[in-house]
């Protein structure tokens, strides 16, 4: 007796791709109309009819608030908030010069140990050159 698995979609073998669950998720943004109009509705729906209205627009009361007293503190049409992450962040000068700094002492550390070892190998070639008893090369300094 062999055990065989039927396709789900009666497709014989055709497998549907299904989009990655794990996938960024987007967020949400909501226009100034919308919240308004949201806010008016939630409001003026009677007491138990209020979650209806927060579970049909998939929302929750904390947004609502939110969005309440934004309204209550004068704030022209809702605006939506900016989220950081979106926005690219533009280097200042500050930034800038920091980097340049960083770059800068990099060299200057490369540039001293070039001398450092330079003044080494003058001293051995000046060493090799005295067991060789040979004159040394005139130094012009």
């Amino acid at each position: 007796m062999t055990n065989s698995v039927q396709d789900p979609t009666g497709l014989d073998g055709a497998v549907e791709e299904v989009s990655n669950p794990a996938a960024k998720p987007l967020r949400r943004s909501f226009t100034a109309e919308f919240r308004a109009r949201v806010v008016a509705e939630y409001e003026s729906a009677p007491h138990g009819e209020k979650a209806a209205v927060l579970r049909r627009e998939g929302l929750y009361q904390s947004q609502v608030r939110e969005w309440r007293a934004e309204r209550d503190a004068g704030a022209a049409g809702l605006i939506p908030k900016r989220s950081s992450h979106r926005s690219p962040q533009k280097s200042s000068e500050a930034d800038r010069l920091r980097s340049e700094n960083v770059r800068l002492t990099r060299e200057l550390a490369k540039s001293q140990a070039v001398v450092e070892i330079m003044g080494k190998l003058q001293g051995l070639l000046e060493t090799i050159s005295e067991s060789t008893d040979t004159p040394p090369p005139p130094t012009t300094r």
